[in-house]
Order: C-alpha cells, then structure tokens, then sequence
C-alpha cells in the first residue's frame, strides 16, 4: 500500500494522486462529445439466443466508445420486438403469459451493459430515422418499416443538467399535477430550462386529450424549445411499470444549462416536395446554432415520408443533410408530432407558434419537426 510506507513519501504519494485526478478529468473533458450506436437490424428477435439486434449491437460496439455515457435516448423499430417463429409464441400461449414482454426484456439488458446510475430513455416507433456509425457526415437514414435501431450516447457535460421523467394519469390529483414532481423532472421553477423532449404513449385514450394539453400548455408560453410524438411503446426504464390498458401519458427529457442552444422547425402539409423541404431546412439554418457536439432530431407523422413525396425516399433527411453535412440526425416516424417554429440562443429566445395560449400550436398531425440541439463547446 503506497500510502502505508514512511511518512516522507506521502506527500509523494498525494501528488501522484492528484496528477492522475487532473489527467482524468482532462481525458473526460476531452470526450464530452456525444456520440451513437446504430444499425439496420431485423423483423424479429434471435430464437436462438433470445437477443434483440440492439442489443447485440451494443455489446460490440460499447467497447468501442470512449465516454462514459451519463444519459442514453434508444428507439427501435415496433416491429423488431417480434419473435422469429411463430411455433414460439404457441408454446408461450400454452404454458402461459410470459413473464416479461420482448420490449422489457430488450430493455433489462440494454440497461445492463450502462453505468448503474445512467439515464435511460426507449421507446419503439412504427419508423426509425438515424445516422449510420462513423461520423455525423454520414447521410441520414428514414428506415419507414421501423427495421432499425439506434442509442444516443451522452456524457455528463460541464453547464448541462439532463433530467428524466415520465408523467401519467396516475400523477393528476384533482386534474392537477404533482409540482413537486414537475419540479424534480426540471420542467417547473427551473430558468435555465431549455429544451424538452417528449415521447407519449396511449395517447390515442379519449382521456388523454386534456392531459395532454394539462402537460404542454405551460411550454407554449414559455421559451422553451419542445419536440418529440407520440410513441406506440415506452420499454425503458425497465423500471418504469406501465399499465398499457389503464395509462397514458409521456416519458422524457428535460435539458437544462446555459451552454445550450436549440432551435426546431416544424414542416407542415404544404412542404410537399424536396424543393419545399429544402426552403423549410434553411429556416433552421437561420438560426444559427453552432454545428459542433450538435445532434438533429426528425419527427414525423407515418403518413409522410415516400409515399408522400411521390415515391420519392429519404426526402426530409437529404434537405436536412444538405444544410447540415457534419451533424448526424435521430428520430422517428410515429404516430403524431410535438413542436414548432421557435429558436432559443445563448443571446435571445424567439417564438414563432404564434401569439395564441392555445398549445394545440405545439400539437400536430401529417407534419414533420425538426430540430437541432447544441450542448455547449466541447474543452
């Protein structure tokens, strides 16, 4: 033991320490990059081993990645949680329930390979948009049958607070929300606030109209840059127990910190070819939000994609990559869209939804956002 020899060799010993705390710190800072792992994958999980394509994925490609995540955002495709054979699903049918879905399975082992203290966010879409692996210059992908998956990896960031939640029915007393829980998921008395992403789920509930406008009318008054849709599955947090016959409501993230800059755009039904979508991309060009340690989001409504651009594919991610080459983009073809046209900077914040308090401006259908999403300089 080092520190047990004389008593000379301890200051020695203490500035050793010191040395390679500040050369650890110096490493981390140096990858406070976020980064991804993503990959085509399969219309079913592997009979054989009982591993979703993620999964696998994850377990190679993990070693490879030299941060250590603090907060992971992954989406897969409905589709992939379906099992190879269908003589499988028989049997469980006969000996039963299985104990766990394919999605909450997929979830616990995900979770698994990550830092205990790690935040989790998993959700799957009927589509998928990713950057496949290398770098952000990479041409972006709309995978609309979903047969695809991605995990965003962020690092803890010097000046960024990233915090998770999931709000439901089960939290209104009186059509009321818990403050003290909207306080602890940094989206209620927090003015660093910056960026909201938001994934619902069940939101098709009759219900879950007035909840939803409960949850968002305070983010259209607010500056506040808000994006994300309507999800068909949350699996992750596997810790999350979500009751899918009774509950409806959202999972996210709250980003806070003076070091982001965020700005989203939102294409409506008259961006309806790849001229009107690359007019629409350089509305988000305007901005000027700094293109290095920023990601993209594209969030758009199933109905769009090829068959609304006149077979044509890929359309919105090429308009997006032609004005951003170096940043890669996430995101979803899902079952509704949550944004719109509003800029927030380190030097002002600008709405344009309107000057109306109705947040159905923040609420969409056969619409596309898109947004990016600067998380400071990197040291």
């Amino acid at each position: 033991n080092i520190l047990s020899t004389s008593t000379p060799s301890r200051p020695h010993s203490i500035l050793v320490c010191r040395l390679w705390r500040d050369c650890a710190r110096r490493v981390l800072r140096m990858h406070q990059r976020l980064t991804w792992i993503s990959t085509k994958g399969h219309t079913f999980i592997d009979e054989e081993d009982g591993d979703h394509f993620m999964v696998k994925k994850m377990i190679v490609d993990l070693e490879e990645v030299y941060l250590v995540p603090d907060t992971v955002l992954y989406m897969a495709g409905t589709d992939t949680f379906s099992v190879q054979r269908a003589n499988k699903r028989k049997k469980e049918r006969r000996d039963g329930p299985p104990k766990k879905s394919r999605d909450a399975e997929v979830a616990a082992k995900l979770e698994n390979l990550l830092p205990m203290e790690c935040k989790t966010v998993g959700v799957s879409c009927p589509g998928i948009v990713y950057t496949p692996m290398g770098c952000g210059t990479q041409r972006p992908l709309e995978v609309e049958n979903g047969i695809a998956g991605f995990a965003l990896l962020l690092p803890k960031m010097d000046g960024v607070t990233v915090k998770f939640f999931h709000l439901s029915n089960k939290d209104l007393n009186n059509n009321m929300f818990d403050q003290e829980k909207l306080q602890e998921a940094g989206l209620q008395d927090n003015p660093e606030l910056r960026v909201v992403l938001l994934f619902g789920y069940n939101t098709f509930k009759p219900a879950a109209a007035d909840f939803i406008q409960r949850l968002t009318r305070p983010f259209n008054v607010r500056n506040t840059i808000v994006v994300g849709g309507h999800v068909d599955r949350v699996f992750s947090p596997s810790s999350e127990s979500i009751d899918v016959r009774h509950m409806y409501g959202f999972v996210g993230l709250s980003l806070s910190g003076r070091p982001i800059q965020a700005a989203s755009i939102l294409l409506d039904e008259d961006v309806e070819t790849a001229k009107s979508a690359e007019a629409a991309m350089q509305r988000l060009k305007a901005a000027n939000i700094p293109e290095t340690n920023t990601v993209g989001f594209m969030f758009a409504c199933i109905g769009r994609g090829q068959n609304y651009y006149s077979s044509k594919e890929n359309v919105e991610a090429d308009a997006f990559r032609k004005q951003f080459p170096g940043i890669p983009l996430f995101g979803f073809f899902g079952n509704g869209e949550i944004g719109c046209d509003r800029i927030v900077t380190e030097h002002f914040s600008l709405r344009e939804c309107g000057n109306s308090a109705d947040c159905d401006e923040l609420l969409h259908g056969y619409t596309t956002v898109m947004a990016l999403l600067h998380l400071g300089p990197v040291k």
